[in-house]
């Protein structure tokens, strides 16, 4: 059954105040904010769907206000989960400010099966209450805005399409072997059914690897036909799974029907290595970036081309933010593909005004969100100061324009927000998921930019 918080515990109080231990002042701040009843019953409502009966019956289990707070210490000092369970174990100021006192500490494991009941719609409306409180805090008072994107990358290997056929050669091998155990060779199914290839295709990507960095006509002519042999690998470990599928269909046990999920989930994918391996390579043709797979296990990751020195290719999602004065990251958005910056100027505006009830004093972005459509539309919602750059050629009274001081206090203004996402890709692990999937990244992003807002809170109440 799930509980709402530990009772009061004196004797961790007396030891507390026996040792005259305080909290530092920015943590002290975010307690305070954590008190917050919506911010409680946001999580509440999501790990309430654990079992179809959390909320009536079973054992009782960790309270959410110390899940709540464990998850916010995990992404304000970048810990791991087991990292978080053994500093929370370890001291009495964490004890207090996940309110465990001196109850066993939630286990790191059991900490992230919690962790992913939490959806990341729920954070979002979570990070919209953090920034109402900071506006009754009088922390921001919403009249600056500054938007930019950045990309947050997801937990995969540079892909290559020999890289992808031997990943994919190693998962229906894998499976084939857990496979063989709950099916009996038959007639029907011969022992070769379920040959490993997986150190045959790994082979063959390495001699592709080494081959690839030449660049003689021989060796291009040569690379294709290796290409040829991993491709001709790879579709027969597809058939291989393909015929174990069918047979474990028919069997109704829990094991056989997990391995039947985990075929039909991967086959298509690996089909897909296959075709655009095939377009690419043997075929000679560009594929567009919208019909590539660049990960057998984070198929959504997008392949975003952003020419950036040292990085012209990121794989990953773009993801858009909008900061307010004080410091606050008041919007997040996870961006479908590869869309171009300009686009995500009228939906930042909209969601400002939905937000604070009132259109920003100043709105400001890079060069890549200039347009005159951009600048009428700021311009029409009612902000009285556009900074929105032009590139390219400027007439002289488009020069005086940006010579203006105000222009020129909103360009350095907007700097800012470079140094905001840096401190939440080195501070809040933003640069890269660890998670998996979509909603696992959504959460990732979420918790980042919560801790990051609960950080710059705390930081702006213990100075007042």
């Amino acid at each position: 059954m799930l509980r709402d918080k530990y009772e009061f515990d004196p004797a961790f109080w007396a030891v507390i105040e026996q040792q005259a231990f305080k909290m530092d002042p920015e943590l002290a701040a975010i307690d305070r904010l954590l008190e917050d009843e919506v911010l409680y019953h946001l999580i509440k409502t999501d790990l309430a769907k654990h079992r179809p009966k959390t909320l009536q019956t079973g054992r009782l289990s960790t309270p959410v206000e110390v899940i709540l707070r464990m998850l916010a210490v995990k992404r304000l000092y970048g810990f791991s989960y087991a990292e978080t369970e053994r500093h929370v174990r370890d001291s009495l100021i964490l004890r207090w400010f996940c309110r465990v006192y001196f109850n066993p500490v939630l286990d790191h494991s059991n900490l992230n099966k919690w962790a992913l009941l939490i959806q990341p719609e729920t954070l979002h409306a979570f990070n919209e209450r953090v920034t109402r409180l900071a506006t009754d805090l009088k922390v921001t008072r919403g009249r600056k805005l500054r938007t930019d994107g950045t990309v947050v990358e997801t937990h995969i290997h540079h892909p290559s399409d020999s890289s992808l056929l031997a990943d994919g050669v190693r998962v229906l091998s894998r499976t084939l072997k857990r496979a063989k155990q709950v099916v009996t060779a038959t007639a029907e199914l011969a022992t070769t059914t379920f040959r490993d290839r997986s150190r045959s295709a790994r082979h063959q990507a390495r001699r592709i690897a080494d081959t690839a960095s030449k660049r003689s006509d021989a060796a291009r002519l040569k690379l294709k036909q290796q290409y040829q042999g991993l491709i001709q690998t790879t579709r027969a470990s597809l058939s291989q799974a393909q015929q174990v599928l069918t047979v474990l269909q028919a069997d109704t046990s829990d094991r056989a029907q997990q391995l039947v999920k985990r075929l039909q989930t991967f086959i298509p994918r690996i089909e897909q290595v296959i075709q655009q391996t095939v377009r690419r390579v043997v075929q000679g043709h560009s594929v567009p970036a919208q019909d590539k797979i660049v990960s057998l296990f984070e198929p959504h990751t997008d392949i975003i081309r952003r020419q950036k020195q040292g990085k012209s290719t990121e794989f990953g999602h773009k993801v858009w933010l909008a900061e307010v004065d004080g410091g606050v990251v008041s919007d997040y958005r996870i961006l479908a593909g590869n869309p171009p910056d300009h686009d995500q100027w009228t939906p930042s505006l909209d969601h400002h005004v939905q937000q604070f009830g009132r259109p920003p004093t100043q709105a400001s972005g890079d060069r890549a969100l200039y347009s005159p459509d951009n600048e009428a539309y700021a311009k029409k919602v009612g902000v009285k100061r556009v900074i929105l750059p032009k590139p390219g050629h400027k007439s002289a009274q488009r020069r005086a324009h940006e010579k203006q001081a105000w222009f020129k206090r909103g360009r350095r203004f907007h700097a800012g927000v470079e140094g905001r996402i840096s401190v939440l890709k080195r501070k809040h692990d933003l640069g890269r998921c660890l998670e998996h999937g979509e909603d696992g990244f959504g959460r990732w992003v979420g918790w980042s930019i919560i801790a990051g807002n609960l950080s710059v809170i705390g930081a702006a109440l213990a100075r007042t």
